[in-house]
């Protein structure tokens, strides 16, 4: 992999600032084939939407199934139609509108709690006591988990997205025997879980297999911890880099869910996203062969000059904002309308709680070792009382 500058360090992990070196491939090779592994990067705001989207040409599948499949190989986000569609139908109920929403007084609960825990001394991490927990205790508890799991949660979903292969290899492993083994209790005593209720759903005589209900349960850990989390710790990086925006949403909260679409496009929690090619197909000059690897730079395509006016300028009213940082098409992120929740009750308590939620000042920042999902691994704060 080509490194990128100061965009990214030795091992291809995502620094805090890549976005010169996108704004540079934007300039100079907006699509650009890596020369070590032959992936093609793909970086502008158009390109990396049709990426996303153009499942006949980039296929979002990783292998053809059977004996052997990975969990998250079985999964949503590794399928392509008809049998996407077929998945998709059998968990979306999970994701309504209305039943994201009839979720609102939990998380809430869950937010005050956790802040009543961590700033009464006047400093936190807000990684740590905040960021972390709150989306692991929301998804433990839709899975019918107990809270008690969250560290090795946290672990296995760390090294899913790191790019260390034996990690991730591992991590598969173990959280495949973990959810196995709790199906297998779901099916003998089914239970008020989502779980359960995975298990017992069913759409055209159609029910999701074994690997599938585990390659749900995997996908929705760690995707609903890392975007939620990473979201909201680069939430607090945002607002410590344009302390304005922090005052005025205290000033006007209504404009908390616009912030957090902002927050989404400047530092976008997952920055990239692979495809692979399933044949020719031109795409900025360039002609793909079947099974190539394509990346589609989310972080680069929501900083691009064509699409968003003044794209490093960090802007709580900016609109319209079409940013793709839950991806587009078919793969639009499932779990999008509950991080969005999340992240709209948690920046609410936030503003109304404290006047001031500050990075503490000279504190290292340690990065994600990730070259997928972006924010820090811990994020000590200042915080004073409103």
């Amino acid at each position: 992999m080509e490194t990128p500058g100061q965009g990214m360090d030795a091992s291809g992990a995502l620094d805090g600032e890549p976005f010169a070196w996108y704004a540079r491939m934007r300039r100079e090779a907006p699509v650009h084939i890596d020369q070590e592994y032959g992936a093609l990067y793909v970086f502008s705001y158009d390109d990396a939407q049709r990426t996303l989207s153009d499942y006949a040409a980039f296929s979002s599948a990783r292998n053809g199934g059977g004996p052997g499949e990975s969990a998250l190989g079985a999964s949503i986000i590794s399928s392509d139609p008809p049998r996407h569609r077929q998945l998709r139908n059998l968990v979306t109920q999970a994701f309504t509108p209305r039943a994201v929403n009839q979720l609102a007084p939990r998380i809430s609960t869950i937010i005050v709690d956790l802040l009543d825990q961590a700033g009464a001394a006047g400093t936190m991490d807000f990684i740590e006591d905040f960021a972390y927990p709150l989306p692991v205790i929301v998804i433990a508890e839709m899975l019918g988990i107990p809270p008690s799991e969250r560290a090795r949660f946290r672990r296995w979903s760390d090294a899913i997205v790191s790019d260390t292969q034996m990690s991730f290899m591992q991590a598969q492993r173990e959280m495949a025997d973990y959810f196995g083994r709790l199906i297998a209790a779901r099916r003998a005593e089914p239970r008020d879980d989502l779980i359960s209720h995975l298990i017992a759903a069913e759409i055209d005589g159609q029910r999701l297999s074994g690997i599938e209900l585990i390659g749900f349960c995997v996908l929705l850990l760690v995707a609903g911890n890392e975007t939620t989390t990473n979201l909201l710790g680069n939430a607090i990086l945002c607002f410590d880099e344009a302390p304005e925006s922090y005052e005025r949403l205290r000033a006007q909260p209504e404009l908390i869910p616009s912030a957090v679409e902002e927050v989404l496009r400047y530092r976008s929690p997952v920055q990239m996203m692979y495809r692979a090619a399933t044949g020719a197909t031109a795409i900025g000059g360039v002609t793909t062969y079947a099974g190539q690897p394509v990346v589609a730079w989310i972080g680069s395509a929501n900083r691009d000059e064509a699409q968003f006016p003044n794209p490093d300028v960090f802007d709580i009213t900016r609109t319209p904002n079409r940013h793709i940082a839950f991806g587009h098409g078919i793969h639009f992120c499932l779990g999008a309308p509950l991080a969005r929740l999340e992240a709209r009750l948690a920046l609410e308590a936030l503003t109304a709680r404290y006047q001031a939620v500050r990075r503490v000042p000279g504190a290292p920042l340690r990065w994600m070792d990730s070259s997928i999902v972006y924010g820090v691994k811990a994020l000590p704060v200042t915080v004073a009382p409103a």
